[in-house]
């Protein structure tokens, strides 16, 4: 008797896998989206800085930039010392152009008709850049580029007087006499915090450059001159007197080594909140150590701030802000 055979077994077709959804190529971080309250810290922030700068020449508006006070002439040919000229203007008119001044910026800050405000502000602070040259200053050539970035972006749509006019308006179309909950905007695309993202990484990289060129890597004792300047404040004098002359020279080769590599500290995130800690504590120290200089270490501290925070410290900042404002 012969035994049965065993059955084969049959295969199974293995069974398909789900299609697992791949990124596009070339999808990045640079490409998404950001907390609008980035940009809303920088509306508030930054024009004050500039105003505060600008204060002590709008106070003497009529020796700034109208034909009252000192005017470089006008060489009437093509100089690189005096590529374009203004002539100057009457006291009335440089007086009314410092009101302007004052009145644009004050509305950026408020978000009140900010893009509007903003174009007038980052017109005026190019024509008072190139009206005297001889008071420009690193924030007179800064300001109009962020003023017209910020006349280009969504700013002003979650917090200051248009966001609210706006969700008022929401609301009492909605018929809830202007109390109803209007959707409100949280996010925005990346493209104005890139743009200053990318600005501070070619600003400090150019710094850097330029410093290396010069002076900083053949002389230890750059820094430490800096502090006998006519900026000198009593903080400066303090710390020239306590701390030891060769301290001066490690901060002169830390700073030259954070801008020139400034793309190294600034674009990776996980190294960012390092690049972050010493732009900023830099900048203070810069502000307190030199007098005038306050007001471009504060500019500076803006766009640092609002380009590199964590995530989680800005919505913070948002939540709390949103609770003050009942928004």
């Amino acid at each position: 008797m012969t035994e049965p055979r065993p059955k084969k077994k049959r295969k199974r077709p293995p069974a398909e896998a789900e299609p697992v959804a791949k990124r596009p190529p070339l999808q990045h971080e640079w490409f998404g989206t950001e907390l609008i309250a980035r940009l809303e810290l920088l509306r508030v922030c930054a024009p004050l800085a500039i105003l505060g700068f600008m204060s002590s020449r709008i106070a003497h508006a009529d020796h700034w930039i109208s034909d009252a006070g000192f005017c470089v002439p006008d060489l009437g040919v093509t100089d690189p010392h005096q590529s374009f000229y203004l002539p100057p203007v009457s006291p009335a008119v440089a007086w009314a152009v410092a009101c302007a001044l004052v009145v644009s910026g004050l509305c950026v800050v408020a978000g009140f008709r900010t893009r509007g405000a903003a174009a007038l502000f980052a017109a005026l602070l190019a024509y008072v850049a190139v009206a005297d040259r001889l008071a420009a200053f690193t924030v007179s050539r800064l300001a109009p580029v962020v003023a017209l970035a910020i006349c280009l972006s969504p700013a002003g749509t979650r917090f200051g007087v248009d966001a609210w006019l706006a969700r008022r308006k929401r609301a009492a179309e909605a018929g809830d006499d202007g109390h109803a909950d209007a959707p409100l905007v949280e996010e925005m695309r990346g493209g104005t915090i890139r743009f200053f993202q990318a600005l501070l990484v070619v600003f400090y990289t150019a710094s850097g450059i330029c410093k290396a060129r010069g002076d900083w890597l053949k002389k230890p004792g750059v820094l430490w001159t800096h502090l006998h300047d006519s900026y000198q404040t009593l903080i400066s004098y303090a710390l020239a007197n306590t701390l030891p002359g060769f301290s001066w020279t490690v901060f002169q080769g830390f700073t030259l080594l954070f801008e020139c590599l400034a793309f190294v500290w600034l674009v990776p995130r996980r190294l960012r909140p390092l690049g972050l800690l010493y732009g900023v504590s830099m900048h203070a120290m810069i502000g307190l150590m030199f007098g005038p200089v306050i007001w471009f270490s504060l500019l500076m501290i803006s766009l640092l701030c609002a380009s590199y925070l964590p995530d989680r410290l800005v919505q913070r900042l948002s939540d709390r802000l949103a609770e003050l404002t009942h928004t």
